[in-house]
């Protein structure tokens, strides 16, 4: 835990319960609404190719987990964590641009 807290910048143990918390809410609620979304879009699992289907969820997840990541860990308090943790995996895949004043 003491590697992790390092890692991460925190300082308790009560920040790595609540932060593993966000993380798995977030992924749950994103992967739940991708699907509603979908069909929303008009693309559904029984009438689409199944690789059009999961490749559009799965593109759907992205940006909603993004929000919702940075929503849930405000909730929770570690809104600054959530936010700093955002930018470096953003800026990691190229997309660094959005976050510059």
């Amino acid at each position: 835990m003491n590697k992790l807290k390092k890692r991460w910048g925190i300082d308790s143990n009560w920040q790595i319960f609540i932060i593993i918390i966000v993380f798995a809410i977030t992924g749950s609620v994103s992967a739940k609404l991708a699907g509603p979304l979908c069909n929303f879009l008009g693309i559904y699992q029984t009438t689409s190719h199944w690789a059009v289907y999961w490749s559009v969820r799965i593109l759907l997840i992205f940006p909603i987990y993004q929000v919702l990541l940075v929503s849930f860990g405000w909730i929770f308090g570690q809104f600054t964590f959530f936010w700093a943790f955002q930018k470096k995996m953003l800026s990691r895949l190229g997309l660094s641009k959005l976050f510059q004043q």
